[in-house]
């Protein structure tokens, strides 16, 4: 069991994207992950950790929910 950190831009207007991404996170894995944690940023960031894992960076990853929650539940 492990915490999934979700950090998301508030000036950018991610909000809505952080809440999608954590909910179909939520509905696949929510048996297997202890802590889910919504951090509010700026600077354009929009990161999913598993654990200490990266596991998706707006910086480098194309943005694809499905694929996010594959790479979460590969970490957990």
């Amino acid at each position: 069991m492990t915490t999934v950190t979700l950090t998301y831009c508030v000036p950018c207007g991610f909000r809505e994207r952080a809440l999608d991404t954590q909910e179909a996170i939520l509905t696949s894995l929510e048996a297997q992950i202890d802590r889910f944690e919504l951090v509010m940023g700026d600077h354009g960031v929009f990161r999913v950790e598993a654990g200490d894992e990266v596991v998706y960076d707006k910086e480098r990853d194309t943005f694809d929910i499905d694929a996010v929650v594959r790479d979460v539940r590969a970490e957990l």
